[in-house]
């Protein structure tokens, strides 16, 4: 990829929001966005390969079958969410009033107020369900895999603190930026498989899923060059990765495989997510030109409700088909599955769309009464959130105690955000 400055920035401070203005929305991002969520519910809602015998369930995966892990390439889309997120991020940052203070309090509050009706319904549901007769193991895993939904929030938290100091880099530095964190990348896998400790993969999770967000700042200022040969590059690289590396053709994790490609992402993500990059950028006058105007103005204020509240909908159907019924996941591919997917799909889709028309209303916060924090203080709002999605997400909603002491960590950098954050 080469990626050229148009003309040298001067470096802002991140108290200040860099002076060149941008459209506010970008039909192209918001398409990304929409079609990344249609394509994240697909596939939750799709691979699981779900068994009940004898009180407990079994949860396999689809894409286990010999050869369907070449779809992930496309459908594994986290880092076009996250190059889109980047595009979102730097556009908004570069047209909000009052620095970088305020823009990071309004962006924690879009995040996290609507992470409180769900642990409102969580916290509680499993203790009610067990004191109903529900089995404690199906329980367990659901109370578990809602709260590994929130890893994408923990990390996006991360992405989202750190642009006004990435933008920074950006300006200062262009296209070395992605460069050395897809340099960190590489050493990371080559620490991580050369002494057999997975744990320092973790450190990609920076890695990783910044480089691919920084690039979305190269697309915001319409500056993102060349992306046939950064499609070519990128897919031709992660095939050269799969074939001669330590790395699996799938992008989604899988049952009993000795890696994953995702938890944590490696260069093979990296360089997965790049192709991505390209390809989607590549058609962008075509994917504009479809008629989704109206899709986009109704799925984009709903689209944190729908990923939050998809995966409880699939919970319910399981309960039912799965336990109660006791009606187990036909063979993926056989004409069972084929002839029942649109079932499925049909009730799942059922239950989740009055959760969305209930919860849908808290993707806008209210505003506080009061409050006013420099950076420092955002800081510290920002570390209280995401203390709290870290927690759900390591330990769900099981019952305990836990899962209270997030959302004390969510309300208390809420708080912390005020209506008037000002630098």
């Amino acid at each position: 990829m080469t990626v050229l400055l148009d003309r040298p920035v001067t470096p802002t401070a991140p108290a200040a929001a860099p002076p060149r203005r941008t459209a506010t929305r970008d039909p192209f991002i918001d398409l990304l966005r929409v079609a990344g969520m249609a394509l994240i519910v697909l596939q939750h809602w799709t691979i699981p390969v779900l068994t009940y015998d004898q009180g407990r369930l079994t949860t396999g995966n689809a894409l286990s079958t010999p050869g369907v892990w070449a779809v992930t390439w496309i459908s594994q889309v986290m880092p076009l969410v996250f190059f889109a997120g980047g595009a979102a991020n730097a556009i908004s940052f570069r047209r909000a009033p009052g620095g970088a203070p305020r823009w990071l309090a309004a962006r924690l509050r879009r995040l996290a107020w609507p992470l409180l009706p769900l642990a409102a319904v969580w916290i509680p549901l499993p203790h009610v369900l067990l004191t109903l007769g529900v089995p404690a193991q199906p329980l367990a895993v659901g109370s578990r895999l809602t709260g590994q939904l929130l890893w994408f929030l923990a990390v996006y938290l991360i992405a989202v603190t750190a642009t006004p100091y990435a933008l920074r880099l950006h300006e200062r530095f262009g296209v070395r930026v992605p460069l050395a964190l897809g340099a960190a990348a590489v050493l990371t896998d080559v620490a991580r498989f050369s002494t057999g400790v997975d744990a320092l993969g973790y450190l990609n999770v920076v890695f990783v899923w910044m480089a691919v967000h920084q690039l979305g700042f190269w697309y915001a200022e319409g500056r993102l060059r060349l992306t046939g040969l950064l499609a070519l590059g990128g897919f031709g690289a992660g095939a050269l990765l799969v074939t001669f590396g330590p790395y699996p053709g799938s992008m989604i994790g899988l049952p009993g495989a000795a890696v994953s490609n995702m938890a944590p992402p490696t260069l093979a993500m990296l360089a997965v997510g790049l192709g991505q990059i390209g390809l989607a950028v590549l058609l962008r006058p075509w994917l504009l030109r479809l008629p989704t105007g109206r899709l986009l103005a109704w799925a984009g204020p709903r689209i944190m409700t729908v990923y939050l509240w998809h995966m409880p909908a699939l919970f319910v159907v399981t309960g039912v088909v799965v336990v109660g019924l006791g009606i187990d996941t036909p063979t993926p591919g056989s004409a069972f599955w084929l002839a029942g997917w649109p079932l499925w799909f049909g009730l799942l889709a059922l239950v989740l769309w009055p959760l969305v028309r209930t919860f849908a209303r808290f993707e806008n916060p209210p505003a506080l009464p009061y409050g006013r924090s420099g950076w420092g203080g955002m800081l510290g709002a920002a570390g209280l959130v995401g203390a709290g999605v870290l927690t759900l997400t390591v330990v769900g909603f099981a019952p305990g105690g836990w899962p209270f002491l997030a959302v004390i960590a969510l309300i208390g950098g809420l708080l912390a955000t005020g209506p008037r954050a000002q630098g």
